[in-house]
């Protein structure tokens, strides 16, 4: 969000005056009340509003909220153009951009803590973010002095110059997204996130050692959507869904739960909008449980999915097939990863903490961070 202010004050000071409302003698007191509310109210209300419903989010998705909500900026600088070709609709133009401003805002304040932190390699955050203030200045400076060249160089003759806005708006704003895209690659944040986690146990089940927080950035993509890619037997962290189903041959994992069990892993078939079945690979985390036992349920789903993508003779097992052989099968799948993970697990967390990860807490999202528990505890 920086580095828009250079061209937001470049493009915004080339459009005509009235655009914002300056020029009419005629507005009443009531009306700018009016437009206020409207405008910065509307704005300060969904700022709240955005920031109260996605707190988790700009820790477990940081990259991806600063990304989306870096698009929504650059739109609204571009709505804010608009102003000039509709004045009718300049209120409505001016709200819907405000409102996407401050949201963008609300992402940039809660999300610049946790990037200048990975940037703070000697605990130095303090330099970091005196750096990044003098870095926003001195874009602010560069835009204004762009903008007043422009204006100049405009002079009186705004009509053969009148779209010129609309034409240096997409390169600044292309420039824009990309820097920031790259930027966040570059941000190499040590806390552990699930997907993140899956990327190291995932390496380490089929290198044999743990990714530096760097190339775990290389290979975390950035949804625009939130939409991950297609991925056999994806996994799920979280309690399991009543609108799911639940295949009767893995049934026998749950029933097969003791009190010294913190978590279980078992699958679930999801129907999604095309009404298809796809199995998924459930873990469901018990109350009480630390990171420790995140871990090794996480590494011990890996485990199972990495058998269940190789043995395809798993491919004859249905929705219904409940024979002897297919619960002993999956049973055994899921004893294998259990032993496997109980294993490498500590292996595995000491080289992840001489790799520099956090692994005294993991951050899950609202959804995963949903516990079972027994009703004697």
């Amino acid at each position: 969000m920086t580095n828009s202010n250079l061209y937001e004050k470049l493009l915004f000071l080339t459009t005509h005056d009235y655009s914002i409302g300056v020029g009419y003698s005629s507005s009443l007191p009531s009306a700018a009340a009016l437009n206020w509310v409207l405008k910065d109210g509307l704005g300060r209300l969904s700022r709240c509003i955005y920031t109260a419903s996605l707190a988790s989010a700009f820790d477990t998705n940081l990259k991806r909220v600063r990304f989306v909500t870096s698009v929504l900026f650059v739109g609204s600088i571009g709505l804010e153009l608009l102003t000039p070709a509709f004045p009718r609709f300049f209120l409505l133009l001016a709200t819907i951009a405000n409102i996407a401003k401050q949201i963008s805002l609300a992402c940039y304040l809660a999300t610049r803590s946790a990037v200048h932190q990975s940037f703070a390699k000697a605990d130095n955050l303090g330099e970091i973010s005196a750096k990044a203030q003098i870095q926003t200045v001195c874009f602010d400076i560069l835009g204004l002095m762009l903008a007043a060249l422009v204006n100049m160089w405009i002079g009186n003759h705004q009509r053969p110059h009148a779209g010129l806005h609309f034409i240096v708006y997409p390169f600044f704003a292309s420039m824009d997204l990309f820097g920031i895209y790259q930027g966040l690659k570059h941000v190499h944040l040590q806390t552990l996130t699930k997907d993140r986690l899956e990327i190291i146990l995932n390496t380490w089940i089929e290198c044999g050692s743990v990714p530096s927080p760097a190339e775990v950035s290389e290979k975390e993509v950035i949804n625009f959507l939130g939409v991950k890619g297609k991925s056999l037997w994806p996994i799920r962290i979280g309690c399991i869904n009543p609108k799911d189903q639940i295949p009767k041959w893995s049934m026998k994992t749950i029933q097969s739960i003791t009190d010294e069990d913190y978590y279980f892993v078992c699958m679930e078939i999801f129907k999604g909008l095309k009404r298809t079945g796809q199995h998924r690979i459930v873990l469901s985390i018990r109350e009480g449980a630390e990171a420790v036992h995140i871990i090794m349920g996480l590494l011990q789903a890996c485990y199972i999915r990495r058998t269940l993508v190789n043995r395809s003779k798993l491919d004859s097992i249905g929705e219904n097939n409940a024979s002897n052989s297919a619960l002993e099968d999956w049973s055994a799948i899921v004893e294998d990863g259990k032993r496997s993970a109980e294993r490498d697990v500590t292996n595995l967390i000491e080289q992840m903490v001489g790799m520099g990860w956090v692994v005294k807490n993991i951050l899950l999202s609202k959804q995963e961070q949903a516990r079972y528990s027994f009703v004697c505890d």
